[in-house]
């Protein structure tokens, strides 16, 4: 069983794995980063730890919206090894448009991820389910937050 963290892009809906899920944060506005990625929003502090947020709809290239009050900020662990600490874990933010649930959903059906078809980078999807006749995309964090643009400014 594989638990999933859904949420709102576009009117499409998405999920992390809910093991790598530390948080989810009503939207505040980032503070600015000069000279970063158009996707990268900026800083905000969580427990206390200045992390990166990115928009999720700029990195996809989907359309852009103001934020609401049920926009949310997830807040995800991934696990950058490094030289010195094998175990290194970053934290980062992305902007979503509502969180909607948690969902436990069997591995025989989580599909692999289509090559073609879809505006966002096979790359950044890990694997496709379905609720209600609605696909899910699962999304890959380590690729989505793998950018050195956003890794030199979490380092």
């Amino acid at each position: 069983m594989t638990q999933l963290l859904t949420f709102t892009l576009n009117d499409n809906l998405y999920a992390f794995e809910v093991f790598k899920v530390q948080e989810v944060l009503e939207y505040k506005t980032p503070a600015k980063i000069p000279c970063s990625s158009p996707y990268v929003e900026g800083l905000i502090d969580s427990r206390g730890t200045g992390i990166s947020v990115i928009n999720l709809r700029k990195k996809f290239a989907l359309p852009e919206a103001e934020p609401t009050k049920e926009t949310r900020i997830i807040v995800v662990e991934v696990s950058k090894p490094t030289d010195d600490n094998p175990d290194h874990i970053c934290t980062f933010g992305a902007i979503t448009d509502s969180v909607q649930e948690v969902l436990e959903i069997n591995d025989s059906e989580i599909e692999a991820p289509p090559k073609f078809g879809n505006n966002i980078s096979p790359e950044y999807i890990s694997g496709l389910t379905k609720k209600d006749d609605k696909f899910i995309i699962i999304l890959n964090e380590k690729m989505i937050f793998s950018s050195s643009d956003i890794v030199k400014v979490s380092q």
